[in-house]
């Protein structure tokens, strides 16, 4: 299995260097040359734990590490780390089944990925002979940053740089990050938000010059972001569990297609999906849940992208972007792999702010559905899951809950239907304590938790029970177009 760059301008790497890397040298994303099969008949599968599925996944993709190497990277990612010994449950409430991807040590989906990545770079460097520090150089919207910085905290041969808008993400989130112990950490809010982040980010990438500088002073660029495929890859193996959990259970027959629903920012998590689609997951459609910065939607109602727009706050912070990344693999998809194309729509989108996708590509895009929730929606979301089931959902699943009911509603489908439940409610609790209780006013988010704890019953997250009493080690904050000389002051001193 070889990787090829989006924009067509580099040559075809192993996966190794396509994790090593990060981001290809012509600005393009890595995506493999083609899509691997599920060769084994699904009721075979059926009996495979959540670590023997991983092997069974990744090996497919990445054919240039052994088995032991697999096998070393699978275990010391999915270990007690995660509080529930199936990785991923599979919660039915009123005949809806809720992926709960929020069990590992950062209390959200992020860590499926990030815990096996550091792993991942680990082998690959040493299988690539690189002897130089890996610097790990990441932006978030809030739940990347503390799952990276949680999985590269004190590995050796590696420093991780994460850049964070300063009043972008939630009040816990930030302190999640903040607090982060590790000598190669470095934690940085900017005055921004997201998009300022991520674009200051590529931006460092593509500075041949700096590049080079950094490369002769015993470093190398990589990222945790969705960006790096040894990011993506991981996250196809959720869908499949759950869809063998669906087919254990007897919840649907063999054959029988299922919709998945994602709260969508960047698009990598719903990408996954679709890369286990290509693969041969029987996936009727893909619903792709927007907050109030509704661009995808927009986009997969008129194939046209256009990010010229105030990005809004919301209280589903991690979806608070305009321009999501990952978009740029389906792009190269549905346009045929046309490189040069895929290379034309991105700097339209860099130097304009939006592009239009031809006719053709459009019409490939039947797989998907598009819809956004409010933030009315979203709290209202919250209350009626919780009324209804006594089942309490985070912000972000309340978007995809809003978006399937209005799915459903449009178009009367009954098909099975799984919601990526993607973050633990008690990393949100102002929100979600409002939408279920109404009075927050008088406390702070980190009182909250032990609020929302007492009035649902549910026991707080040993991730973030002593959040608030934990020392702040990190305390810098940077303009947005000072990104890059942070980073060298880090690095060069």
């Amino acid at each position: 299995m070889y990787y090829e760059s989006t924009r067509g301008g580099v040559r075809k790497i192993t996966s190794s260097e396509a994790i090593v890397k990060g981001i290809a040298d012509d600005g393009g994303l890595y995506v493999p040359e083609i899509f691997p099969k599920l060769d084994i008949p699904l009721e075979n599968l059926l009996n495979k734990d959540y670590r023997e599925l991983a092997l069974y996944i990744l090996k497919k993709y990445l054919s240039d590490f052994n088995d032991n190497e697999l096998i070393r990277c699978v275990n010391n990612a999915y270990d007690e780390k995660f509080q529930k010994k199936e990785i991923v449950p599979l919660v039915e409430k009123d005949n809806l089944h809720f992926l709960e991807l929020y069990h590992g040590p950062t209390l959200a989906f992020k860590d499926m990925a990030l815990s096996i990545l550091p792993y991942f770079i680990k082998e690959a460097m040493r299988k690539l002979n690189i002897n130089k520090e890996v610097v790990i150089l990441t932006a978030t919207s809030g739940d990347t940053g503390k799952a990276a910085l949680e999985g590269f905290a004190n590995v050796e041969g590696t420093k991780i740089i994460v850049f964070y808008p300063k009043d972008g993400v939630s009040k816990i989130q930030e302190r999640q990050m903040i607090t982060q112990k590790g000598k190669n950490t470095f934690v940085i809010g900017i005055e921004g938000n997201f998009d300022d982040a991520q674009r200051g980010v590529k931006e460092i990438f593509k500075d041949r010059e700096f590049n080079k500088k950094l490369q002769e002073n015993n470093y190398t660029f990589s990222s945790a972001n969705s960006i790096n495929i040894g990011r993506l890859i991981p996250q196809i193996v959720y869908y499949v569990y759950a869809y063998l959990k669906l087919l254990r259970d007897s919840k649907i027959s063999k054959g029988e297609k299922i919709n998945i629903v994602v709260p969508t920012g960047n698009f990598g998590n719903i990408l996954a999906a679709f890369y286990a689609k290509n693969m041969g997951l029987p996936i009727n459609k893909l619903i792709c849940a927007s907050n109030e910065n509704n661009v995808l939607y927009d986009f997969f109602k008129t194939g046209v992208y256009n990010s010229n727009r105030k990005l809004i706050l919301t209280s589903s912070p991690s979806m608070d972007i305009l321009i999501s990344s990952n978009l740029e693999r389906l792009l190269f998809e549905i346009s045929g792999r046309d490189a040069e194309l895929i290379k034309d729509l991105m700097e339209k989108l860099k130097s304009e702010g939006e592009f239009k996708i031809p006719r053709k590509m459009k019409d490939k895009l039947k797989n998907f559905y598009g819809e956004y929730a409010t933030e009315e929606e979203t709290y209202r979301a919250i209350k009626e899951v919780y009324q209804l089931t006594g089942y309490v959902i985070d912000t972000h699943t309340a978007v995809a809950y809003s978006v399937y009911t209005k799915y459903k509603r449009n178009t009367l489908d009954n098909t099975k239907t799984v919601i990526a439940s993607t973050a633990s409610p008690f990393k949100f609790t102002r929100s979600v304590y409002e939408a279920l209780n109404g009075d927050n006013n008088n406390f702070t988010d980190f009182q909250l938790i032990d609020k929302l704890s007492k009035y649902t019953n549910l026991k707080t997250p040993k991730a973030i029970e002593d959040i608030k009493n934990r020392e702040v080690i990190h305390r810098r904050v940077c303009k947005k177009n000072e990104m890059k000389k942070v980073v060298e002051k880090i690095l060069l001193g």
